[in-house]
């Protein structure tokens, strides 16, 4: 049997899919844990993650060795945590090291030198045993498996969530047909990685010249949305808001004609409950199944299938579209109870994002109106409690003038209008929601609609 020369505890370089080398740490999987068949490989530890899973041994390489190589290749913020995170690592190793240095001289005399780590084949579940104790924060299971479950009293709705494959380049596509309707800012990422991770897909879009690109990658066209419903057996929609999602589904040639027993259909724009309640029932009075699931992210995000998708409906709709979650996104959430609860985390979500992102391009300007520098208090924010990748990149693109659309800014005051709207609805107070509205509706007539949100900045300066 081939052997290669890694331990567990070893640290090193591990590739994911199409994503760049992370550096990790070989650890001990579960005992009830089972390699993946046919694959030669090692149980990886991620720094900076709460990620774990099996990794190729072509996909390895031996941390020290490649560190500058890496480096160079790779940039970003969470990269580079990850990497402090190793350093910090190796930091308090050596500290351990000094201190028993020599017990450890004294019990290492006589003592046979580590053996190196084999291969572990099909039938050599037991290479793994009696290794170092390190096992990761979270619990050993695959990144497939990892499930949680939240309950909360007051609505006696679950929430499961499911992490995503999508990192580790594993995913099993589902042999179901899939269609996707909307080929957006969103709908363009999350079709590109479907068919990345091997799913048969046809696309529709209202502007049909944005569905060549995908053609070339593979996808299939569909001349209209019912045409795509009635070739696919699960079919996906991304639009833009409660009129584009119902004229879909009841216009000419619309889903609704296309609907047989048996067919899915999965609402992903953020609209509010009623016109998820709505569509659900039409969808179903024809026999078809229905899930909403619409997604947190951004262009990059969807880019990069790492968006969050909240789902709520038909529960083995959610399970049957599991591959395609899996693909598009680095989390997913069932919430059980009624279709529409999905709408209304989402939109919560989303207004609370919203005002945020209003409230730090206050800040911004008020720092310029007193004299202070902008970059000083960004700076200070990315070290504080505050710090996210969302405030840094944002905050970065208004230094910048840079307002090309990540998400766009019309499309995030529709989501605070619609949160309002569902507060009043349950006599619910939403007055910091109401305040950025305002905020966003006046950089809206000074024609920044089609900007990404961070152009709310522009509503302070003019």
């Amino acid at each position: 049997m081939a052997t290669v020369h890694l331990r567990i505890g070893d640290l090193v370089w591990g590739k994911l899919g199409r994503y760049p080398p992370w550096p990790g740490k070989v650890v001990s999987p579960p005992k009830d844990l089972k390699k993946p068949r046919g694959k030669k490989c090692f149980f990886v530890k991620f720094f900076g993650t709460e990620d774990h899973a099996w990794i190729k041994v072509e996909q390895l390489k031996p941390y020290h060795p490649h560190k500058e190589e890496m480096i160079k290749i790779n940039k970003g913020k969470r990269f580079q945590q990850a990497v402090d995170a190793v350093e910090e690592y190796l930091k308090k190793a050596k500290g351990k090291d000094q201190t028993h240095s020599d017990d450890k001289s004294k019990s290492d005399k006589g003592r046979k030198a580590a053996k190196p780590m084999k291969i572990i084949e099909e039938d050599d579940e037991d290479a793994f045993k009696g290794g170092s104790s390190d096992k990761p924060a979270s619990s050993m299971e695959p990144i497939t498996k990892r499930l949680k479950i939240i309950e909360e009293d007051t609505r006696s709705t679950s929430i499961q969530a499911a992490d995503s494959t999508a990192i580790n380049g594993s995913i099993t596509p589902t042999d179901k047909r899939i269609g996707f309707l909307g080929l957006g800012l969103m709908g363009s990422g999350v079709v590109s990685n479907l068919l990345k991770m091997g799913h048969v897909v046809t696309v529709w879009n209202r502007t049909a010249e944005k569905c060549d690109l995908f053609i070339q990658e593979g996808a299939r066209l569909g001349r209209t949305p019912a045409e795509v419903v009635s070739m696919c057996d699960i079919t996906f929609s991304c639009v833009s808001d409660p009129k584009a999602a119902r004229d879909l589904v009841l216009g000419p040639s619309g889903v609704l004609q296309g609907i047989r027993p048996g067919k899915c259909y999965v609402e992903m724009s953020t609209v509010d409950p009623e016109t998820i309640t709505e569509l659900s029932q039409v969808i179903t009075s024809r026999g078809g199944r229905f899930l909403e699931a619409p997604v947190s992210g951004s262009q990059q995000l969807s880019n990069d299938g790492m968006l969050v998708i909240v789902a709520a409906g038909d529960r083995s709709v959610y399970e049957d579209c599991s591959s395609c979650f899996q693909a598009m996104g680095k989390t997913s959430f069932f919430i059980a109870g009624e279709a529409g609860n999905a709408a209304r985390m989402m939109l919560i979500l989303n207004m609370v994002q919203g005002s945020f992102m209003a409230t730090i391009a206050e800040g911004l300007t008020l720092a310029q109106a007193t004299g202070q520098s902008q970059q000083t208090f960004l700076d200070i924010l990315c070290h504080g409690q505050m710090a996210s990748t969302f405030v840094d990149q944002k905050c970065q693109n208004i230094l910048q003038g840079n307002f090309k659309p990540d998400y766009y800014l019309k499309h995030i005051q529709k989501d605070l209008r619609l949160a309002i709207s569902m507060g009043d609805s349950v006599n619910h107070p939403t007055p910091m929601a109401a305040a950025a509205n305002e905020v966003y509706k006046r950089a809206k007539a000074l024609d920044q609609s089609d900007n990404d949100m961070s152009a709310v900045y522009r509503a302070y300066i003019h």
